[in-house]
C-alpha cells in the first residue's frame, strides 16, 4: 500500500511538472510571437479588435517598419504579368510590411481574414511564404522622412454588422440658393436586395421596384443588351436621408462650378511635398490664365464654359500627366474590365488606360494620380451574399485591400487618398467607397447630389450601354424637319420617376410617343424620329438614354433631380440638353412646346457638336469619352492642389 502511495504521488508530480512547462512555453510562445499582448486574446484575435488603435500615432514610413513579412494572398496578390485569359492558375504573390513592435508594441497588428463565403466559412486571407523585398521606396529628392499617419483599424473579421456600427461620415450638403458647405451624418441601415428576371429591352432592366413612390430607387440594369441573365434591386430604406435638401437645377450646379468649382474645404496639403505637386501648381496657373483665344476647329465654343481653359488644361494633361496603376489585386475583380453592358464604361477605362503608354509610369514616385482598379460590378457579383441585404462584405473587401495599399506604400498617406481615384458604374459604388475612401477622387456613373457626390472633387461618367467589342455605334438622325415627334421615351418601369412619366403621358398624345418596353429597332428609330428624347431616371440618377440621345442627334430631356451630368466642369450642358424637374413631368408637352424654333436648332445643332465627347472607339481618339473622363479626373486633381 505504502508503495502504491509513493508511486501515486510520484505520477501526480510528474504530471504537475508537465503542466508546467506546457505554461512556461505557451508564455515564451505569445511572448515572441503572436501580436495581441496575451495568449488567449490572440486565439481569438477578433476579441482584440477594439485593442488595435492606430489614433493619434505617427510613425516614420521606413523606421517604423523594419521587418518584413512575405505572404501568399488568393486575392490582394500582386497582379500576373502572363497574359491571355483570366490566370486561373495565377499564384501571384505580396509582400506586407509587419509594423516595428519595439515602436508601438501595443499597436502592432496583422490582417487577419479575408470575408466569409456563402457557407459562412473564414478563409485566411495571408499566407506565409518567403519572397525578396519588394517595397516601393520614398522618393530620393525628400530632404528628411516624412511623417505618416499610421493606418486605420483592421477589422480581423471583416464584417461590421451595420446595426451596432454606425457609418459616421461627413458629406457635403448644398442646400438650395447656397453654395454653403455643411456637413451631416449619414445613419445608413442595411438595404434590402432581391433578384428578379430580366427579358430582352433595349433600353430597360425588369428589375421592379414594388413600390413606385421609393424616392431612393433600386439597383438595375437598365438595358437588358447587357446581356446578363439576371439583375440585382436594390431597396434604399426609407430612412435614409439625403445629402441635399431640396433640388439643386443644372443651372445652380453650373453657377456653383464656375463661382467656387473647388471649395477650400477640398483642396489638400500633401504631408510632404514632390516634383509632381509642383507639376500640378504650374498647370493649374497655366489654365487659370489661359488666353481667350482657341485655334482648334474641332472645338466649338458655345457647348463649352470657357474653351480657352478647358483646351490649355487638355495640352497639359496629354503632357504632363502620370499615373500609377497599383498591380496589387487578383482577377476578376481587379484587372479585369467588362466591356459589355450599361455599365461597361469602367471596364473600357480600365482597359484603355492599362494600355496607355502615354500616361502610365512604372515609377509611383513620378505619378500625379494612383489608380485603383477594380470592377465594382465584378465586386458585386463576386463578394455579395445574395439575401444578405448588406454592404458590410463589399465595404469589408475594399477596405481591406486599401489597408493593403497603405502598409505597402507610402503614397495614399501623403495625400490621405487625395491623389488616389476610382472609376466605377456600379449603382452600389458610391455606398460602398463612402467612408474610406471618401477623399479618393471618384468617377461615378450614379452621380447624385444627394448620394454624397461632391462638386470640384467626384467626376461625373458617362452611362454608355455597350453590346459589341466595337462600342461605336451608327451616329445621327433624322433633320429637324423629319422629325416628326415631339417627345419619346420607352423603358421599364423601374424606379418611381416612369410610372409617373406613363401615367401622365402613355397614350394621352400622339405627339408624346411615351411607352414602356419596345423592341430595340423600334426604339432607335423613335429616337432618330423625335425632337427630344426623354432621359427618366430609373433606379439610379444616370441612365443609358442620354448618351443614346446624343448619339442620334435626338435633345436629351434629362429627368432626374440632383443628377450631376457627365463633364459638366467643361460642357454647357444647357446649350445641348434640357433638364426638367421630376415634379413637372404633368408640364411636360407645355415646357417642351414653349421652346422657340430657333431655340430647338440650336440644341440640335450642338448636340452635334458634343457627340464626339460621349463615344468609345477601340483605341482612344482625341477628345473621346475616354480623354474626357481622364480630363475630368485630371482637373479636379489640378484645383485641389492648395496653392
Amino acid at each position: 500500500m505504502a508503495a502504491t502511495d509513493f508511486l501515486c504521488r510520484a505520477e501526480t508530480r510528474r504530471a504537475l511538472w508537465v503542466m508546467g512547462g506546457v505554461f512556461a512555453f505557451s508564455i515564451l510562445f505569445q511572448f515572441c510571437e503572436l501580436p495581441y499582448g496575451n495568449f488567449i486574446g490572440s486565439l481569438f484575435s477578433g476579441l482584440n479588435f477594439n485593442r488595435m488603435n492606430y489614433v493619434n500615432t505617427q510613425i516614420n514610413f521606413t523606421g517604423g517598419f523594419d521587418e518584413k513579412i512575405s505572404r501568399n494572398d488568393s486575392i490582394f496578390s500582386i497582379e500576373s504579368k502572363k497574359s491571355g485569359g483570366n490566370h486561373p492558375d495565377d499564384s501571384s504573390r505580396v509582400e506586407l510590411l509587419k509594423p516595428n513592435t519595439n515602436l508601438a508594441p501595443e499597436r502592432a497588428m496583422e490582417f487577419g481574414n479575408i470575408v466569409k463565403g456563402n457557407n459562412g466559412n473564414v478563409a485566411p486571407m495571408l499566407n506565409e511564404q518567403n519572397k525578396d523585398d519588394n517595397i516601393v521606396p520614398l522618393p530620393s529628392d525628400i530632404e528628411s522622412p516624412p511623417l505618416i499617419s499610421s493606418p486605420p483599424q483592421v477589422d480581423d473579421n471583416l464584417i461590421a454588422p451595420i446595426a451596432t456600427q454606425i457609418d459616421e461620415v461627413t458629406v457635403i450638403v448644398v442646400p438650395l440658393n447656397s453654395t454653403n458647405a455643411t456637413t451631416q451624418l449619414m445613419n445608413s441601415p442595411a438595404p434590402s436586395v432581391s433578384h428578379s428576371h430580366v427579358d430582352t429591352d433595349n433600353s430597360t432592366a425588369l428589375a421592379r421596384s414594388h413600390n413606385p413612390n421609393e424616392a431612393t430607387g433600386l439597383l438595375r440594369n437598365d438595358h437588358a443588351l447587357s446581356g446578363n441573365g439576371s439583375t440585382m434591386t436594390k431597396r434604399n430604406p426609407a430612412a435614409k436621408k439625403a445629402s441635399v435638401e431640396g433640388v439643386v437645377s443644372i443651372s445652380e450646379m453650373t453657377n456653383m462650378l464656375l463661382r467656387s468649382s473647388h471649395p477650400s474645404n477640398l483642396l489638400t496639403n500633401p504631408t510632404w511635398s514632390s516634383a509632381g505637386d509642383e507639376a500640378l501648381l504650374s498647370a493649374k496657373s497655366q489654365i487659370e490664365s489661359a488666353a481667350n483665344n482657341i485655334s482648334d476647329p474641332g472645338l466649338y465654343a458655345p457647348v463649352y464654359h470657357n474653351v480657352s481653359k478647358f483646351k490649355r488644361s487638355y495640352e497639359l494633361m496629354e503632357q504632363n500627366l502620370k499615373i500609377y496603376i497599383y498591380k496589387e489585386g487578383k482577377r476578376p475583380i481587379f484587372h479585369q474590365p467588362k466591356l459589355k453592358g450599361i455599365y461597361a464604361s469602367e471596364g473600357w477605362f480600365m482597359k484603355q488606360l492599362k494600355a496607355s503608354k502615354q500616361f502610365l509610369t512604372d515609377d509611383p514616385n513620378k505619378a500625379h494620380l494612383f489608380y485603383l482598379p477594380f470592377s465594382s460590378q465584378t465586386l458585386e457579383e463576386v463578394v455579395y451574399v445574395p439575401g444578405s441585404r448588406s454592404f458590410d462584405k463589399l465595404k469589408a473587401f475594399l477596405n481591406n485591400y486599401l489597408d493593403l495599399i497603405k502598409g505597402r506604400y507610402p503614397f495614399w498617406n501623403r495625400t490621405q487618398g487625395a491623389d488616389h481615384f476610382l472609376v466605377a458604374c456600379h449603382d452600389w459604388a458610391p455606398e460602398e467607397t463612402r467612408r474610406e475612401m471618401a477623399n479618393c477622387i471618384k468617377s461615378l456613373c450614379n452621380a447624385d447630389l444627394r448620394e454624397g457626390f461632391k462638386f470640384g472633387k467626384d467626376a461625373s461618367l458617362p452611362e454608355t450601354n455597350i453590346v459589341s467589342t466595337n462600342p461605336s455605334r451608327s451616329l445621327g438622325g433624322n433633320r429637324p424637319s423629319q422629325r416628326k415627334f415631339l417627345a419619346f421615351f420607352a423603358g421599364s418601369m423601374h424606379g418611381y420617376v416612369r410610372p409617373i412619366l406613363l401615367k401622365h403621358w402613355q397614350n394621352k398624345d400622339p405627339m408624346m410617343k411615351i411607352f414602356g418596353r419596345m423592341d430595340n429597332h423600334d426604339y432607335i428609330l423613335h429616337m432618330k424620329s423625335s425632337k427630344y428624347c426623354i432621359c427618366a431616371r430609373g433606379h439610379e440618377v444616370n441612365s443609358p438614354r442620354v448618351v443614346e440621345s446624343i448619339s442620334y442627334q435626338c435633345v436629351p430631356v434629362i429627368i432626374s433631380d440632383n443628377f450631376v451630368p457627365p463633364f459638366l466642369e467643361t460642357l454647357n450642358w444647357e446649350t445641348f440638353a434640357v433638364f426638367v424637374q421630376e415634379k413637372d413631368i404633368p408640364n411636360l408637352k407645355s415646357i417642351l412646346e414653349s421652346i422657340p424654333l430657333r431655340r430647338y436648332l440650336k440644341l440640335y445643332n450642338n448636340v452635334m457638336k458634343v457627340q464626339q465627347h460621349f463615344l468609345w472607339h477601340p483605341e482612344p481618339v482625341k477628345y473621346d469619352t475616354f480623354y474626357m473622363i481622364l480630363h475630368s479626373i485630371w482637373y479636379n486633381r489640378v484645383f485641389q492642389i492648395a496653392s
